[in-house]
Formats: structure tokens, C-alpha cells, sequence
């Protein structure tokens, strides 16, 4: 699992469609698609039932989004935290 598919995870799940969550990743929609579908491979489940124009998530996506969100939420603060430290100089 990489960071990058779970913020196209996160992205898709927020958009409802997977050509939306490409641009807001400011990605090709072919290369978002491709990595999600490793994320489901590698995980041996479906996240996404795919509807007409839009997606939407398998009870194992529903588990996964509050996790994914935690995952990137702690990995902003932790860069944050270090960005300051590195700022305020050693002890």
C-alpha cells in the first residue's frame, strides 16, 4: 500500500467519481484508475462499486476512508512537526 493510493482512495471517496478525484490529484484519470485498482489487488477486495458515471464504496471502502484519513492526517502533522523543529534550530 502507498500513501499516493490512498489519497486517490480518499480523493475518489469524496468525489463520488473517479475522473473528479483525477483532477482534484491533478492526475490522468487512466493513472488514478490503474492505481486503484493495486490498492484493491493488493488489499483482495473491492472498494468501489462502479456505477454508470460515478463510484461508490463497498462496505470494505467504508471501512478503509476513516483509516486512510487518520493515516494522512497523522503523516501532514508529523511533516508539519518536523518542518518546525527543523525551523527552531537544535535545542
Amino acid at each position: 500500500m502507498e500513501l499516493h493510493q490512498l489519497r486517490y482512495f480518499v480523493a475518489t471517496a469524496e468525489c463520488g467519481s473517479v475522473s473528479r478525484a483525477a483532477e482534484r490529484c491533478f492526475v490522468a484519470q487512466p493513472s488514478l484508475s490503474q492505481q486503484l485498482k493495486k490498492l484493491e489487488q493488493e488489499l483482495g477486495t473491492t472498494l468501489f462499486d462502479r456505477l454508470g458515471r460515478g463510484v461508490a464504496l463497498t462496505d470494505a471502502g467504508r471501512a478503509l476512508l476513516p483509516r486512510a484519513r487518520r493515516i494522512l492526517a497523522d503523516i501532514r502533522e508529523t511533516e508539519t512537526n518536523l518542518k518546525r523543529e527543523a525551523e527552531d534550530g537544535p535545542g
